[in-house]
C-alpha cells in the first residue's frame, strides 16, 4: 500500500519572502509498526545516527555490567546522550570508566577540536559503556567498534529482533564516532521510540527512564533534546541525531515519531 503524502515544507522568511525552505519526512507508528500518521515518505531510507544510542545500551543492561558496577541511573543517560562535552558530561563520562576500572585512554571517541580529552566528544558515554561491557563479558577493548565484534554483533542482533528483521537485512555504516549506525526506514525508526516509550520491555523502560529523569546528560542546557523533555514535564522522550533525524516518543503510550529533514538541516528540525 502506498502511504506516501506530500512532504511537510520547513521555510525561512525573510520579510515577507520564503527565501529558503526544507523538506521534511515524517513517520508516526504504534508498538506494532502500524504507520498511523504521516507526511511525505514514511520508508525513507537514512542512518539513525545519534538516535540509535539508548538501543545501543540495551547490552550494557543485558550483560549485567550496570548492576555489577553499580552504575546509576545518570550513568546510564549519559551513555545514551549526544553531550556538549561540558565539565558535567566530561565527569559523567569519566566516573562510568572509574566505576568499570578503565583507562579514559582506551576511548576510540575522538577528541574534538579544541578540547583536550576525548570525554569531551559527544559519544564520550557510549563508548564508555561500550568499555565497561567488554570488560565485563571478556571481550577484547581494542576492536570493540569493529562491526564483528561480539558486543556490536549484539547490538546488531537486538536491533533485528526489536525490528523483526533478519540481521542480514540491515546495512551499516560508521557514524562519526567510529561505531556502526544502521540505515532504516522513518516508519523503523518509529517504531523503535514506540517500543522505547511504551513500558513494556524491562531494559528499555529502564533506559527511557533514566533518560527522562536526567535530561541535562542526553544534549545540555538550551539543546533542543534537553529543553523539550523539561518542558513537557518529562514525559517526552526526544532523542536528535545528525543529518536531519529527530526521534520522539510519549513515555506510557507506545508511539513513536520520526522526522527526517532530506537536506540534514539541523535548523529544520
Amino acid at each position: 500500500m502506498n502511504l506516501e503524502k506530500e512532504p511537510l515544507k520547513v521555510k525561512l522568511i525573510r520579510g515577507d519572502s520564503v527565501e529558503s525552505f526544507h523538506r521534511v519526512h515524517i513517520a508516526i507508528c504504534d508498538i506494532k509498526g502500524r504507520v498511523l500518521m504521516n507526511a511525505g515518505n514514511p520508508r525513507y531510507k537514512s542512518y539513525i545516527r545519534s538516535a540509535f544510542k539508548p538501543f545501543q545500551a540495551l547490552p550494557f543492561i543485558s550483560s549485567g555490567t550496570l548492576e555489577k558496577n553499580n552504575i546509576s541511573d545518570r550513568g546510564l543517560a549519559i551513555c545514551c546522550g549526544s553531550h556538549n562535552g561540558t565539565t558535567l558530561h566530561a565527569r559523567e563520562s569519566f566516573k562510568l570508566l572509574w566505576e568499570s576500572d578503565l583507562d579514559v585512554n582506551l576511548l576510540k571517541c575522538p577528541i574534538p577540536t579544541g578540547k583536550n580529552s576525548p570525554l569531551e566528544h559527544n559519544c564520550s558515554g557510549k563508548h564508555s559503556a561500550f568499555l565497561a561491557t567488554c570488560q565485563k563479558m571478556g571481550w577484547d577493548r581494542e576492536s570493540y567498534l569493529e562491526e564483528d565484534h561480539p558486543l556490536q554483533t549484539e547490538i546488531k542482533r537486538r536491533l533485528a529482533d526489536i525490528l523483526r528483521v533478519k540481521k542480514n537485512e540491515l546495512k551499516s555504516a560508521r557514524d562519526d564516532c567510529g561505531a556502526p549506525t544502521y540505515e532504516l526506514t522513518l516508519n523503523q525508526m518509529a517504531l523503535l521510540y514506540a517500543h522505547l516509550s511504551s513500558s513494556e520491555q524491562a531494559e528499555l523502560e529502564k533506559i527511557s527512564r533514566a533518560i527522562i529523569a536526567f535530561p541535562e546528560l542526553i544534549a545540555g542546557d538550551g539543546l533542543f533534546d534537553t529543553e523539550l523533555m523539561k518542558r513537557s514535564h518529562r514525559q517526552i522522550i526526544s532523542k536528535g541525531g545528525s543529518e536531519g533525524i529527530q526521534c520522539i516518543g510519549r513515555l506510557g503510550e507506545g508511539l513513536g515519531v520520526a522526522i527526517k529533514v532530506e537536506d540534514g538541516s539541523k535548523r529544520a528540525k
